[in-house]
């Protein structure tokens, strides 16, 4: 488990979205066991009363269901999943649209940017050599 925590989001944030990451790329399968919630603030050396939270809300959201005294598992819903996926995407294209907005590059320019340099390894890409 790999979650660098930074500290301008709240943590139960953060784990929510590292947990969304990993279900919208299919590293977290559906009806995969999770670890619980002791093993996670362990893991992350976190509060167990900030990983109860995060746990609780992706309950509420149908990420992760819960059954008796079993561990709890991530959803096996197409649709909260594919829902997931969508979300992220959305949310890095607003924050993408935003910044170049910001500095005035037209959507043709931007679009043929991306075009050019969509397969290329983050390091390789314009403006970053």
């Amino acid at each position: 488990m790999n979650i660098k925590l930074n500290s301008r989001d709240p943590v139960y944030i953060q784990v929510i979205r590292y947990f969304k990451e990993q279900i919208a790329t299919g590293i977290l399968e559906p009806g995969q066991e999770i670890a619980s919630r002791r093993e996670l603030a362990n893991k992350l050396k976190i509060n167990p009363n900030t990983a109860q939270r995060a746990y609780k809300e992706m309950e509420e959201q149908g990420l992760i269901f819960t059954e008796g005294n079993l561990p709890s598992r991530i959803t096996k819903d197409e649709v909260i999943i594919k829902h997931v996926r969508e979300e992220l995407i959305l949310e890095a294209v607003n924050t993408f649209i935003a910044s170049i907005q910001s500095i005035n590059v037209s959507l043709e320019e931007a679009v043929e940017l991306i075009k050019k340099n969509y397969h290329k390894n983050p390091n390789e890409q314009e403006g970053n050599q």
